[in-house]
């Protein structure tokens, strides 16, 4: 990094390992709170924003990243093979021109000769790159059955969308945005480094040549307000807990003439007090007798669609799952349904009188079979 100079991941307030998201949600936050529109009566806070601009631009570039980070060789005085200034790439005060000379010109944005913008006698306004606008997630609420059967519902989402006031041009009406006095109108400044200039984006006007004299109430000058913005969505039937539906191009705006970021909502599906979703298949638990889990029966169950009979075999143990095809929840995406599984919960029965009782015991005399018999870890 430049020796002399602030590092640019400190005045971002970030590490050294943050992410492109990272460097971009920072830069977004301090500009807008040193911006001089926004700061006209603090000195200071020009210098911040230019010392945070310069920061981004660098730290925003991928290649401009590494070679920031390559270390002074690339930043600082003195590097090995250096010409005039300490610079590798200079010859007699000359650019060399080549890799080193794209390498300047890459990173301090100019044009010129030599890639040093202003300084060599190039440099325009700089070109904002297009960013793509930020994804919005929202949930919403579904009833199991709703779920089951598919709906379409209807969303509110809070966005960013043009000041209806300015336009979108961030100056109060009956005013226009002025061309930059300090610049000129070239969104750039030259700072003389001895055998060389270079260029970065004015402080001033942040790069975009102009100034706003006079700020929009409504949006404060940005251009930009957030409103509710009313979607319809429809929710196919099967939807689960967690399920996404994707609006394309239905999120944040770009920004530079980027594409706007996409919209997820988020199914947030009530439990049910009947069914347990398995994916596609529902749990149901299904009481019985004991007379009836011993000697087989046939009860109604329920299911999505109204009951149905469920064949109960002698002899059923506690605990078994029993499946009935094709009665649990819709597919997403098609190919049918999943199976309901009725899981069998036998009943003690509670209550008994002296004459239940007694046909109990004499049951238990006439059945000798032990429980317990044969089991690993139980004595005979």
């Amino acid at each position: 990094m430049a020796t002399g100079t602030r590092d640019y991941y400190d005045v971002l307030g970030l590490k050294k390992t943050a992410t492109q998201d990272e460097i971009k949600k920072a830069y977004r936050k301090l500009a807008r709170k040193y911006h001089p529109d926004a700061n006209p009566d603090d000195p200071k806070a020009e210098e911040k924003f230019k010392e945070v601009s310069s920061a981004y631009e660098v730290l925003s570039d991928p290649q401009k990243r590494e070679q920031y980070d390559a270390g002074p060789s690339f930043f600082g005085q003195g590097a090995p093979g250096g010409g005039a200034g300490g610079y590798r790439g200079f010859q007699g005060g000359q650019p060399m021109g080549g890799d080193w000379a794209d390498l300047f010109g890459n990173l301090f944005g100019g044009g010129g000769a030599g890639g040093f913008g202003g300084g060599f006698g190039g440099g325009g306004r700089p070109q904002q790159r297009a960013e793509r606008g930020e994804d919005i997630s929202v949930g919403v609420r579904v009833s199991f059955e709703d779920s089951l059967k598919g709906v379409t519902t209807k969303i509110s989402v809070p966005l960013t969308v043009q000041c209806d006031t300015c336009r979108g041009s961030g100056a109060a009406p009956g005013t226009s945005p002025t061309t930059c006095p300090q610049c000129k109108g070239r969104g750039v400044v030259s700072q003389s480094q001895g055998f060389f200039a270079l260029s970065q984006p004015c402080g001033r006007c942040g790069g975009s040549g102009t100034v706003i004299e006079h700020p929009c109430a409504a949006c404060g000058g940005s251009g930009l307000t957030r409103a509710l913005k009313k979607f319809t969505v429809p929710l196919p039937a099967g939807v689960k807990d967690g399920t996404k539906i994707r609006l394309k191009s239905k999120g944040e705006p770009g920004a530079y003439g980027g594409p706007p970021g996409d919209l997820y909502v988020i199914a947030q599906v009530d439990e049910s007090p009947v069914f347990e979703r398995r994916g596609s298949d529902l749990l149901v638990e299904v009481p019985v007798t004991i007379t009836e889990a011993a000697l087989g029966a046939s009860v109604r169950v329920p299911t999505p669609d109204g009951s149905v009979a469920l064949k109960v075999p002698a002899g059923v143990q506690d605990g078994k799952l029993l499946k009935i095809k094709s009665k649990g929840a819709p597919k997403l995406g098609g190919g049918g349904k999943g199976d309901l599984l009725a899981r069998i919960k036998v009943l003690v029965p509670e209550g008994l009188n002296g004459e239940q009782k007694e046909l109990l015991k004499k049951f238990a005399q006439s059945y000798k079979k032990d429980p317990r018999a044969g089991r690993p870890g139980w004595s005979a």
